[in-house]
């Protein structure tokens, strides 16, 4: 009996330990698309316009960037699994704050913690990623970002649907915050402990370099994207298409979805064709679906825009962070701290873009930077 019940728990803990890691990709994804797709909703009960909003989202892109040494150091301290625990701790317990924000200036203190927390949980899990790939001696990244896709096409279709039974931002993310606490905390002690042994000469973060940067620069263009496309789309949508607040997420429902899809097939399409090729010509793919939904007449076609647009993208981080990744954790967050960049950069530009011009130039503008991600891809031979 006592060998049957050890036998049971440890089949238990393995099959803990296998989805662990893409149970933090998902997590950080639903996480990530609940507020993007309650960003109308905050927008509308503080009463903010466009310009005020992009310093909203630049306080989200100065704490995921500038928190980057901070991942590094706790990687390197602590370990990749320990970093997790505790950002996503951080992650659950921020989230709710985004609906109890009375005021611009609390907001703006929510969204910097919450990207700070954002970018640690991301190099964390990204690092356990890696450390995955090269034990399984074949390319997972692809799949692991695809749970990460799982995430944001879920959550912005829970956004869509409580959006649409009038349920405010606070009850959402409360409940999303307390039934996730749990199996975040299952996820962390399934995984092995990974703490490293104290080295004082160790250095734990670095400015990329050489071939690094070019990887890093692509990364920050794909940022942009994704940034831009998950936290505009929804009031492209609702302003410009006239979508009801139930309708707006589903812009983004189709871009994630479509991430998903790309990303189940992309390790075999890397094996295939070579991860250049593979984020090239899907970078020019997702330009096309930008300036589709930047000419859409109707509220489905701006939505098939945005559904090709998703599956043009969805290649560029999973082949970034794979290629860096193999430098170490240390070349991963540097290479994440210019990638990420571009979460800093992107929304807010295209916020003010969009406050000056109009949100169809906003947005025309994205569709211009996939083009560049697709020459600087087909050029970038340490992508393979």
């Amino acid at each position: 009996m006592t060998t049957d019940l050890t036998l049971s728990t440890s089949i238990s803990s393995e099959r803990w330990r296998r989805i662990a890691i893409p149970f933090f990709f998902f997590l950080l994804g639903l996480l990530y698309a609940s507020w993007a797709a309650r960003i109308p909703a905050i927008r509308d009960n503080l009463q903010l316009d466009a310009a005020t909003l992009s310093l909203v989202l630049l306080c989200g892109g100065i704490g995921a960037v500038g928190s980057f040494p901070l991942a590094a150091w706790l990687n390197a301290h602590v370990g990749a699994r320990r970093t997790a625990w505790y950002a996503g701790l951080t992650l659950l317990l921020s989230l709710p704050a985004f609906g109890f924000a009375p005021n611009l200036g609390l907001l703006m203190v929510v969204c910097l913690c919450y990207g700070a927390a954002s970018s640690c949980f991301d190099v964390a899990i990204n690092a356990l990623g890696a450390v995955a790939e090269k034990q399984a001696g074949r390319s997972i990244m692809s799949m692991l970002h695809a749970w990460f896709c799982v995430g944001t096409f879920s959550g912005a279709l829970l956004g869509s649907l409580v959006a649409s039974l009038e349920i405010p931002p606070w009850q959402h993310f409360l409940i999303l915050s307390v039934l996730f606490l749990v199996p975040l905390r299952w996820g962390y002690r399934a995984l092995p402990n990974d703490r490293p042994q104290p080295d004082a000469g160790r250095k734990i973060f670095a400015i990329p370099h050489g071939h690094l940067v070019a990887l890093g620069l692509i990364g920050f263009c794909g940022a942009i994207v994704e940034g831009s496309i998950a936290d505009w789309s929804g009031l492209y949508m609702k302003d410009h298409m006239a979508a009801s607040d139930g309708g707006a997420p589903l812009a983004y429902a189709g871009f994630a979805g479509t991430m998903l899809l790309a990303r189940l097939v992309g390790d075999r399409m890397k094996e295939r064709w070579g991860a250049r090729r593979v984020v090239a010509v899907g970078a020019l793919l997702a330009s096309l679906g930008v300036f589709i939904a930047v000419a859409a007449v109707s509220i489905a076609m701006a939505i098939g825009g945005f559904v090709i647009a998703g599956a043009g993208v969805a290649m560029v981080f999973p082949f970034v962070f794979s290629a860096a990744g193999r430098h170490g954790s240390i070349a991963l967050a540097g290479v994440a701290t210019l990638g990420y960049s571009g979460s800093l950069i992107g929304p807010p530009v295209v916020g003010f873009l969009a406050h000056g011009f109009g949100l169809q130039a906003a947005l025309a503008f994205i569709g211009v930077l996939c083009v560049a991600v697709a020459l600087a891809a087909s050029r970038a031979r340490w992508l393979e």
